[in-house]
């Protein structure tokens, strides 16, 4: 579940949710019900993610456990 990797990966940077979402430029309860799953994060937010922590979309989304950036 995609949604407890952004928590992982915020928790790992010892961040509030309140420092991701303003640099989404939304509110903490909106990314709150990202984190939760209550809510589906647009392509947008997705992309400004994978590139804050240096990783790829796919392990955003769960779809590979190899949190290296593709070359």
């Amino acid at each position: 579940m995609y949604f407890q990797r952004l928590k992982d990966l915020r928790e790992d940077k010892d961040l509030r949710q309140a420092d991701i979402a303003a640099i989404l430029g939304i509110t903490q309860t909106v990314y709150s019900r990202y984190e939760r799953g209550f809510q589906t994060i647009p392509v947008i937010h997705l992309l400004k993610l994978a590139d804050f922590y240096q990783t790829s979309t796919d392990y955003l989304l769960g779809r590979t456990n190899n949190p290296a950036p593709p070359k």
